[in-house]
């Protein structure tokens, strides 16, 4: 009987790169933050796989918005963040998941969430107290 060789038994193994989550997809970040980030969202019961880089996206959609549209959720809200998702919840999530975060990935995360803000403008006169 003929032996099988060691790379056709390797190549009939299920593919181990199938069953591991989805690596977060944020441009601009080091491979290391973005490990950091799978680890924290496996490790925290606040956090799901994904979770990160759907805040960021919500909250990118959000400040590209025209100031017009801003003014109106500032007042009256939006209905459509019940099924969607909230941009300033996801934003919260952002400040926490920068915090729990060593320094150094926290400051590649924090660079990005501040270009963002700046899209923001200066607050309004309504929401400083």
């Amino acid at each position: 009987m003929s032996r099988r060789r060691p790379g056709r038994i390797r190549a009939e193994l299920p593919d181990r790169q199938r069953s591991q989550p989805p690596r977060p997809a944020i441009d601009r970040l080091s491979p290391r933050a973005l490990s950091e980030i799978v680890r924290l969202e496996r490790t925290r019961n606040y956090l799901q796989p994904g979770d990160t880089s759907a805040a960021l996206r919500l909250w990118k959609d959000y400040v590209r918005r025209p100031e017009r549209e801003l003014w109106h959720d500032e007042e009256f809200g939006n209905v459509h963040w019940y099924c969607c998702g909230n941009p300033l919840e996801g934003r919260a999530l952002l400040d926490g998941v920068i915090r729990a975060m060593s320094p150094r990935g926290a400051r590649e995360l924090r660079k990005i969430v501040a270009e963002l803000d700046a899209f923001m403008g200066p607050p309004s006169p309504a929401t400083v107290f």
